[in-house]
């Protein structure tokens, strides 16, 4: 079986400078390239995606709500066209950036509180589609598993890919552990790879409540800011190839 594996990168000065971002573009198929509103600016974004080309992984738009102070995780009262039009304007700013380094985008994933919101408001999702289609259709739309955001996106025209989570708790319903809790976070890479390993072979994943709940997915993410990303990324990868997933950039 083939498998996306993919990381939010391009939002940390400190992980590009010390090397962090570097070792784990490196270890992943897919970059997804924070485009100014909760982090990056062009500077960051043309070193990432440099970084991106040198390692030989795919890049994507990362837009969320443009709320710098937040890092995007807090949910805002924006209007369907306010959304529409700020995913338009970020995504755009990347392209730009892209089309000078000689880059292609292949795909657009939602950050943070926009990207949960989107999960379960189809009119935000639909949004999100919506500003994605001012600037380009012919782009995967990367979604949470088994949530609505992905019927939207495909029902807007967009071939989609359900993502799911190797550092993230899950709860019964599907959705993510909210950061709140202490154990939202799985921080062990042998924890983590495991998760992983069980999205990708068995199509599951088990909840905080311990219910085993299905999760078909075609992608599964690191955040780059988890303590320890590099390490979790290298952990997930070697279980992932040892099980024999062929891994394998969005759209490839």
């Amino acid at each position: 079986m083939r498998m996306d594996l993919n990381c939010d990168v391009g939002e940390l000065p400190e992980a590009l400078a010390d090397g962090t971002q570097e070792a784990i573009l490196r270890q992943v198929t897919s970059a997804n390239i924070a485009c100014g509103g909760h982090a990056g600016d062009p500077l960051m974004m043309r070193a990432t995606i440099e970084q991106a080309q040198r390692c030989g992984t795919a890049i994507g738009a990362h837009p969320g709500y443009e709320d710098r102070a937040n890092f995007g995780r807090i949910e805002l009262k924006l209007s369907s066209g306010e959304v529409a039009a700020s995913v338009y304007r970020q995504i755009f700013a990347l392209a730009e950036v892209a089309d000078r380094c000689g880059a292609h985008i292949g795909h657009v994933k939602p950050h943070g509180a926009l990207y949960n919101l989107a999960s379960r408001d189809r009119g935000i999702a639909r949004a999100i589609a919506d500003g994605v289609a001012r600037w380009r259709r012919d782009v995967v739309l990367v979604g949470l598993a088994g949530s609505v955001m992905l019927k939207e996106f495909h029902t807007a025209g967009f071939a989609v890919a359900p993502e799911g989570f190797a550092d993230r708790k899950y709860e019964g319903d599907g959705s993510l552990r909210a950061r709140k809790f202490r154990d939202a976070l799985l921080r062990d890479p042998a924890e983590a790879a495991a998760q992983a390993l069980r999205m990708a072979k068995e199509g599951s994943v088990v909840a905080a409540n311990g219910e085993v709940i299905p999760l078909k997915v075609e992608t599964v993410c690191i955040h780059g800011d988890t303590p320890g990303a590099a390490q979790i990324a290298a952990a997930v990868r070697r279980a992932l190839e040892d099980a024999g997933v062929a891994l394998q950039a969005l759209g490839g």
